[in-house]
């Protein structure tokens, strides 16, 4: 059973940092590309950043480049999401997901296994 647990969300102000994690279970981690996406209340979901299996390919959301950073420990089967120099705007909940490869890392439809998400808070 694939299971995918996202932690390290909270209430943060403006121009702080938070630390998300994701750990996996059930499958071929050190295989697989690893992502972030967001939801903010009456949104729809939005790609935040992704991560090749072996960690070698990162990509981000317009939103978020120079400011957020995605990592993985493959021996951990965990993936990171550092966050810096927060925004109000980037108040929504956080969820990790899974598929095979990179390619097409911004479409919802092609990702296998989700988390089922942290909340984020940026008080401004």
């Amino acid at each position: 059973q694939v299971q995918l647990v996202e932690s390290g969300g909270g209430l943060v102000q403006a121009g702080g940092s938070l630390r998300l994690s994701c750990v996996a279970s059930g499958l071929p981690f050190s295989s697989i590309a690893m992502a972030w996406f967001r939801q903010a209340p009456g949104k729809e979901r939005e790609f935040v950043a992704v991560i090749s299996s072996s960690g070698g390919i990162t990509v981000y959301g317009d939103s978020v480049k120079g400011r957020f950073t995605i990592s993985r420990d493959n021996a951990k089967n965990t993936v990171y999401l550092q966050m810096d120099s927060l925004k109000s705007e980037d108040t929504a909940v956080y969820y990790c997901a899974a598929k095979s490869g990179v390619r097409g890392a911004q479409i919802l439809s092609n990702y296998n296994y989700w988390g089922q998400g942290t909340q984020v808070t940026v008080s401004s």
